[in-house]
């Protein structure tokens, strides 16, 4: 089953799996300018607590996320931010609940362990996206059309950047299978766990922020290690941004493209970069748990989302 698309009208549920909202000044304001696109917004309490790294304790957080899932009124959930926390909730999670009520769950970051774990033992999809205190506050037009776009149960045959920025090739060939990915350093975090999916056929599309070089190689290399990319459809760079610690500038250190492209210049399947997707204002907005198609020839690559991440619109 998949989730409906978000009616004018509809609750969303506000949840705070992770660290609490760096600002709860614009967390205020992501929640006023939802509440003025005509939905009704409902944020735990949670979101208001901070324990540590953590925003309130693990109870509290996975009490809330899991009384959202079990609401068959509430249509959509939002994470107030990501930071770190995630991870610890993934045994706790009611799938049962996910399943039966299915509703798109939206974030990034630290909430791919979420998304991952929920399109593993519920085939749930979900929405790597706009978060309530960190970009509600001023998105941009252009990405909140494609969010809504998305979340619309809307389709396309090439997905770009916000402005239309087009992928670019680094390795040929087609591949066809499920959208799966987000936060890299998450995602190798959940190797050797069950939570991780399988990545078969899988189209896999990944960024990071503050990451060093030597880290991205060392990420890769265990995911690689870990059979990951074994069979593997096909994969999709996005950007990794603040790689390079101003205090201590290493320029004869690889940049992330040349790790990449180290990695896989001659993968068998195909690779694109250039996804306006990452720790950035303007960035687009990827389902995750749908059906893609990755064509990357030496001139051009392309995206297509055949499948919708929730029911369209009658």
């Amino acid at each position: 089953m998949k989730p409906l698309p978000l009616e004018p009208g509809d609750t969303i549920g506000v949840v705070a799996p992770a660290s609490a909202p760096a600002s709860l000044a614009r967390f205020r304001a992501g929640i006023v300018q939802l509440e003025r696109r005509g939905y009704r917004v409902e944020a735990g309490r949670s979101v208001f607590a901070e324990k540590g790294y953590l925003s309130g304790t693990d109870d509290e957080r996975l009490d809330e996320l899991n009384g959202f899932l079990r609401r068959d009124d509430v249509k959509m959930v939002i994470a107030a931010r990501g930071g770190y926390g995630c991870l610890r909730l993934l045994p706790r999670l009611d799938y049962a609940a996910a399943r039966a009520c299915p509703k798109l769950l939206v974030g990034y970051s630290d909430v791919t362990a979420l998304h991952l774990a929920l399109w593993r033992h519920a085939a749930l999809p979900g929405i790597s996206g706009p978060m309530v205190a960190v970009d509600w506050p001023d998105l941009d037009p252009a990405s909140e059309a494609q969010f809504w776009s998305i979340a619309r149960g809307e389709t396309c045959d090439a997905l770009t950047g916000p402005s239309g920025e087009p992928l670019r090739p680094l390795r040929e060939g087609v591949a066809e299978g499920p959208l799966l990915g987000g936060n890299l350093s998450t995602i190798a975090r959940l190797v050797g766990t069950p939570y991780l999916p399988s990545f078969e056929q899988a189209i896999l599309f990944v960024e990071d922020v503050g990451e060093a070089p030597y880290r991205i190689d060392a990420l890769l290399a265990q995911l690689r290690l870990a059979g990951a990319f074994d069979k593997l459809g096909g994969l999709v760079v996005g950007a990794f941004t603040r790689w390079r610690a101003d205090t201590e500038p290493d320029p004869a250190a690889p940049s992330p493209d040349d790790i990449f492209r180290a990695y896989f210049g001659d993968a068998r399947f195909p690779v694109a970069r250039g996804l306006v997707y990452g720790h950035f204002p303007v960035k687009s907005s990827l389902p995750v748990g749908v059906r893609a198609r990755l064509r990357v020839t030496s001139a051009m690559a392309q995206l297509s989302l055949l499948e919708p991440v929730a029911h369209p619109p009658l």
